[in-house]
């Protein structure tokens, strides 16, 4: 029976988070699979349930965190080489930067057979200057020797790692695209519609925003601000906009709307059912042009909820919020950058803009607000182009597939 060492950095939302717990709940049953993860963020909010739900129970490393810091990270490499000592793994598979750093270290010290990484993103730009980024491509070469195989999840982040910031050669990476069990938000839509309508107060006549994810400077929120600003300015449409997320960012964020002469709210807190407490306990269902909803779990709802996705990343590996907003086949308006071209299909579930171009995601967001028939067209196709793509069972069978390449 083939021994799998799954390490991640943490289980906050987002890909690898999923990635990790279909691929160690659902490989063949030939493997046993012990998934090890670092603690979460405090500004983050956790993905247990996820887990959970999948009856995954994975072991915690408090020693294993995102930020940087040689007398964690050294106790990181310890516990890990302990745990490679005892489970005795055929493979080590490491997910993110810096599971990825610690945990190959630990299984080539070791001596283990077949080491794998999976690069869900990079820092290679806009992360950090020239410097720093210069220093985090020479750990990655470095760390590329010593592993088996690298797993980018999209051709185009296979060509970054490649052809662009060199890597590694090409014969070492496969492509192995993210999966997810999508399904639920193709269910129940018309009454998930309704209830987070009713929740946050959107009036039928009202075009609801939505964009989805971490509130961090590489999400770049703040050119969404910008363009809800002046789309709500130009059009004759009433326009409401959803940032449902959280992070360092937030207060920064708040400020900025006000700078830009925007209403904005925290919505009420939502728990899959309709509201929580607001203030003195009651529903708050102001119609100011912004709310930060904070994080919500049941993002099918979100996704039903509204009209329209976005996403105004400077960086992106394959972004989740995009997959399952096809997935709810709601039309999308995004930065080009990363391997978001590899998930949307440009001009027909997605207007893409270059990233920082204001007028271009200006004039296709009021296109979209004021054209509901082009609204429902750019509908149309999402869902027929991740349902089989992106889904759970192709990931696994991809991963097991390359697992016993490397084991013969």
């Amino acid at each position: 029976m083939p021994r799998v060492l799954r390490i991640i950095n943490r289980f906050n939302l987002g890909g690898p988070t999923h990635n990790a717990a279909y691929l160690t709940r659902y490989l063949p049953s030939d493997y046993e699979t012990l998934l090890v993860g670092g603690s979460q963020e405090a500004s983050e909010e956790g993905s247990h349930h996820i887990l959970s739900n999948l009856g995954v129970e994975p072991l915690i490393l408090p020693e294993l965190q995102r930020e940087v810091a040689p007398w964690r990270d050294r106790g990181a490499y310890t516990r890990i080489k302990k745990l490679i000592k005892e489970f005795k793994p055929d493979i080590v598979h490491t997910h993110a930067a810096k599971a990825g750093a610690v945990g190959r270290m630990a299984a080539a010290d070791l001596g283990v057979k077949a080491i794998v990484h999976t690069f869900h993103g990079h820092v290679f730009h806009s992360y950090f200057g020239p410097v720093r980024t210069a220093l985090y491509k020479n750990i990655e070469r470095f760390l590329a020797r010593r592993s088996s195989k690298i797993v980018a999840i999209s051709d185009l982040q296979k060509s970054e790692l490649v052809d662009e910031h060199r890597i590694t050669s090409a014969d070492k990476v496969h492509v192995i695209p993210l999966g997810f069990d999508l399904t639920r938000f193709q269910t129940d839509q018309v009454a998930k519609r309704a209830l987070f309508r009713k929740v946050y107060g959107v009036a039928d006549d009202e075009i609801a925003i939505g964009i989805v994810g971490r509130l961090v400077p590489i999400k770049n929120h703040d050119l969404f601000l910008e363009v809800i600003a002046k789309v709500s300015q130009r059009t004759g449409r009433r326009i409401r906009a959803f940032i449902v997320g959280d992070g360092e960012e937030r207060e920064r964020l708040q400020e900025r709307v006000n700078e830009l002469g925007m209403s904005q709210v925290m919505g009420p807190y939502f728990n899959g059912h309709g509201f929580g407490h607001g203030v003195n306990g009651k529903p708050m269902v102001d119609r100011a042009t912004i709310t930060f909803t904070s994080w919500i779990k049941e993002v099918d709802i979100v996704n039903a909820g509204v009209d329209i996705v976005m996403l105004t990343s400077l960086n992106e590996g394959t972004p989740v919020s995009l997959i399952e907003a096809q997935a709810a086949n709601r039309p999308i308006i995004t930065t080009r950058v990363g391997g978001i071209e590899n998930v949307v299909v440009p001009g027909k579930t997605a207007f893409l803009s270059d990233s920082g171009d204001i007028q271009g995601l200006e004039a296709h967001l009021t296109r979209l607000v004021e054209d509901e028939a082009l609204r429902m067209a750019m509908s149309q196709g999402g869902w027929n182009h991740v349902r089989e793509r992106y889904h759970y069972t192709r990931l696994v069978h991809d991963t097991d597939t390359m697992y016993r390449s490397l084991l013969n």
